[in-house]
Order: structure tokens, then C-alpha cells, then sequence
């Protein structure tokens, strides 16, 4: 069974930075993709960002040049650093992986529970 932990969202002002990170356990031999999506009060799930080894990071034309997503495949761990935050950003953040390899199974998707990032005026 895999596992996704969230953790570094939080209350900021406008201007600052938070940094998300994301924690996959398991018996995990490979993920190919991870990435982060976030959801807003009354409003759809939206991609943020996402990485696949081997490409090059895509990021929602709203957070380009702020957010910058990386990855631990060792640590099978993604990170969102989230620099010149704006009220907008505000939402819960989900993290997401893609083609998930364990021993016996092979899962497209799993998703995480979710942290909350406000971002004060």
C-alpha cells in the first residue's frame, strides 16, 4: 500500500514563500510522474505543476515564475517552493503521482489528502 504525506502549507502574506513537500511510502521500486494541483473554495481542481523524469517540469501559466517544482526519487519525495505568493494561490494543495511500481502492482494514480496554503493581503 502507498502512501502520500503532505506537509509545509500554512498561512503567509502576500509577497512570501512557502515550501510544500510530499512523501511517498511504500515498497516502491518507480514513479514516473509527480506534481501538485490545488483546489479553491467553489472552484475545480487545478494542476499546478507537474514532473516526470526525464522531461521538463509544466506548470500552470498562473504560477510560472513564482513556483518551482522538484523531485527525490531516492526519497520518492516532490517539492512545490512557492516564492511571490498572492491571494490567489490560496486552496488546498493535492499531491499527485503517476505510474506507481511496487513489487507485485503497478497503480496510475494516487492522490494525497491535502494542505492548506492562505496567502493573507
Amino acid at each position: 500500500q502507498v502512501q502520500l504525506v503532505e506537509s509545509g502549507g500554512g498561512l503567509v502574506q502576500a509577497g512570501g514563500s512557502l515550501r510544500l513537500s510530499c512523501a511517498a511510502s511504500g515498497n516502491i521500486f518507480s514513479i514516473d510522474g509527480m506534481g501538485w494541483y490545488r483546489q479553491a473554495p467553489g472552484k475545480q481542481r487545478e494542476l499546478v505543476a507537474t514532473i516526470t523524469t526525464g522531461t521538463k517540469p509544466n506548470y500552470a501559466d498562473s504560477v510560472k515564475g513564482r513556483f518551482t517544482i522538484s523531485r527525490d526519487n531516492a526519497k520518492n519525495t516532490v517539492y512545490l517552493q512557492m516564492n511571490s505568493l498572492k491571494p490567489e494561490d490560496s486552496a488546498v494543495y493535492y499531491c499527485n503521482v503517476q505510474g506507481v511500481r511496487t513489487p507485485t502492482t503497478y497503480t496510475l494514480n494516487y492522490w494525497g489528502k491535502g494542505t492548506l496554503v492562505t496567502v493573507s493581503s
